[in-house]
């Protein structure tokens, strides 16, 4: 009958979908919560064998493990609100009326760095933070600091190359929150008061809001799971400074060839990102 569409061309439209999101994400998922529950051991004769939650035991009781989710915690607690701090200062700045060109350029000049592939900004920063021959130590006066030598400077040089790649990305979301902003409204702020800070706080963040908690739960999963660039640059060294939990998953289960037990530190990574991601909606959802 006329305005009733059957179930077939309804599976047809979305069924494609479906069938590529189960294959591409839940089979993985399923295949990877059924590993952590299995002793899988590559180099092990017999390699897999069903030991229950004992791979999570062992997870949550290790320090090493710990120590750097720490790290990561620590990455993710420095760098996002530079991000946003920096992000909502350049989308303030072009949202301003007059210089049409000069911002135009501006926005494409920002999708640069986030067009940019972690591995290849990886092996940027080795050229660019090298001690001898480096860009940043010739700006610096020709200092003679190790970068991706020492602990602390090599931590300090990935929070400065997070900052660098997805602050755009934070300034582009936060800018298309801003011209979502009634312009009579706007105007109308901008003649009750000269206050930048009132205007912002009480006409512009409304607009803003949504922006930010996508903002908040994208760049808090990329910064969880954050491996390409930290692995080209510094491989989680010197010693284990900079080894994130991305990056122990990865040594865990490709080098130390134990798949199960780092199938279970990989949920429990995934675990602690959906509990951020619903604090976020929680704290936020009423403004929104």
């Amino acid at each position: 009958m006329r305005g009733q569409v059957s179930r077939k061309t309804i599976f047809g439209f979305i069924g494609p979908a479906v069938i590529g999101l189960a294959a591409v994400g839940i089979a993985p998922l399923l295949y990877a919560v059924w590993t952590s529950l299995h002793f899988y051991n590559l180099t092990k004769l017999k390699r897999v064998e069903f030991i229950g939650l004992d791979n999570y035991w062992t997870v949550l009781t290790d320090e090493v493990f710990w120590q750097a989710m720490g790290r990561t915690f620590f990455l993710l607690g420095t760098a996002l609100p530079l991000q946003i701090a920096f992000g909502l200062g350049i989308a303030l700045a072009l949202h301003q009326p007059g210089l049409t060109l000069l911002k135009t350029l501006c926005r494409l000049s920002l999708v640069l760095p986030m067009a940019t592939t972690y591995a290849v900004v990886g092996l940027l920063g080795q050229v660019m933070f090298n001690q001898k021959f480096g860009v940043v130590n010739q700006l610096l006066g020709g200092a003679d600091i190790n970068w991706i030598g020492d602990p602390e400077n090599a931590f300090t040089m990935i929070i400065f190359w997070d900052v660098w790649q997805w602050t755009p990305f934070v300034a582009l979301v936060l800018l298309a929150g801003l011209t979502m902003v009634p312009g009579e409204v706007e105007e109308a702020a901008r003649l009750e008061t000269k206050s930048k800070w009132t205007v912002l706080r009480y006409v512009q963040l409304p607009f803003l809001l949504p922006g930010l908690v996508a903002v908040l739960i994208l760049r808090t999963a990329d910064t969880l799971k954050l491996f390409d660039m930290v692995f080209t640059l510094t491989r989680g060294g010197p010693g284990s400074s900079t080894e994130f939990i991305s990056l122990m998953i990865q040594r865990v289960g490709f080098r130390g060839f134990d798949q199960g037990l780092a199938s279970a530190q990989a949920i429990i990574l995934l675990i602690i990102t959906i509990i951020l991601a619903q604090i976020y909606i929680r704290v936020f959802y009423k403004e929104v």
